[in-house]
């Protein structure tokens, strides 16, 4: 279980994808910090294993009390990550302050191999270097780092010459997130369904020899893709269920997955702004459980159009946060895959079974 937090919308960079559509100082009506408190014992509510807390923003790092509230997550149990904006102010020492206060692992973005093109997404001149050196410094410190690269028209290219620098780097996992158009993402261009067909075979062959973990993001035909190759290359089902690629099966938006904006709305993904309640008035357990929108999004049977009829459905089930931003319906088909499903077959599954 993953919960994400954007903690402030506050944040330096100006990304031309940006989600949140970050603004330069925290908004009025951002959870304040008896309210986060608040917001953390929710989590910390759930069954055992406790869910992993990612802080995101905007910039978490622009929360007055981002130290005071970390501390707290770690005394209820919670586990923690953070995706810190790269900027100037992102120093050796503040990443060090961060393992000091028990956090477990750190997000940086990375969106092009040269200052040029990562600066054109980012919109600010000096941040390639500030994340190379953010690199370098979370390497110094043994903290483990996963790095976030946008797929869309813009990056496509890009993308082996990023990853022929990452491997100059210590990276715990690399992380293509493919564009969903929210938030600023609008003014971007998505890659074709065939093109993005062509990419993730890339990715599986790439995943073979890479030196880190690759894995996607709001792609989650990749698992049908993967799960083929596999296959096709004479992997037993025991064999399939030890990648981690198998571990992600069944996982998506809503499904093993919470978000939760500045103003304490719950969201079932951060890409999917479907506000189904707030913890400041609701529970985020009762939410996660029982809200109509969350119990559609743990059953692929609800789904429409090709991913109600794809007998992948249950461990792809399509991006509901792509289904939402093209259709405005999060249970509609995810218009990003090329894969006709074959219709005729018992809706079983015994194809995919692993």
């Amino acid at each position: 279980m993953l919960v994400y937090w954007e903690m402030t919308q506050a944040c330096a960079l100006a990304c031309r994808h940006c989600r949140a559509e970050a603004v330069t100082k925290p908004q009025p009506g951002e959870l304040n910090h008896e309210e986060s408190r608040n917001l953390l014992r929710q989590i910390a509510a759930f069954d055992k294993p406790s869910p992993h807390l990612i802080l995101t923003g905007g910039d978490p790092l622009k929360r007055a009390d981002i130290f005071e509230l970390i501390d707290e997550a770690r005394a209820l149990g919670l586990t923690v990550s953070i995706t810190p904006s790269a900027t100037g102010e992102l120093t050796f020492e503040k990443l060090a302050r961060l393992k000091e206060h028990g956090i477990e692992s750190f997000g940086l973005s990375l969106d092009g191999s040269t200052a040029a093109r990562h600066e054109a997404v980012r919109g600010v001149a000096g941040c390639y270097d500030w994340t190379l050196r953010a690199l370098q410094d979370a390497a110094a410190l043994g903290m483990p780092v996963q790095v976030n690269t946008l797929v869309s028209e813009e990056t496509l290219d890009d993308l082996p010459a990023i990853y022929d620098l990452l491997v100059s780097q210590k990276v715990m996992r690399w992380s293509l997130f493919f564009l969903i158009a929210v938030g600023r993402g609008k003014m971007l261009q998505p890659i074709s369904p065939e093109r993005g067909e062509e990419l993730m075979h890339w990715i599986y062959d790439l995943a073979k020899v890479a030196p880190f973990a690759i894995k996607t993001t709001e792609a989650p035909s990749y698992r049908r893709v993967a799960l083929n190759r596999m296959r096709q290359s004479g992997m037993s089902s025991m064999d399939i269920r030890k990648t981690s690629v198998y571990r992600g099966f069944g996982i998506r938006d809503g499904h093993g997955i919470m978000f939760v904006s500045n103003q304490g709305d719950i969201y079932p993904a951060g890409f999917l702004p479907l506000p189904v309640g707030n913890v400041r008035k609701g529970n985020l357990i009762d939410v996660y459980r029982d809200s109509s929108i969350f119990r559609a999004l743990h059953a692929p049977d609800q789904f429409k159009g090709k991913c109600g009829d794809c007998e992948y459905r249950s461990l792809c089930g399509g991006s509901r946060a792509r289904a939402f931003a093209y259709t405005g319906d999060a249970l509609a088909s995810d218009p990003f895959c090329a894969y006709e499903p074959m219709v005729a077959q018992s809706h079983a599954e015994a194809a995919v079974s692993v």
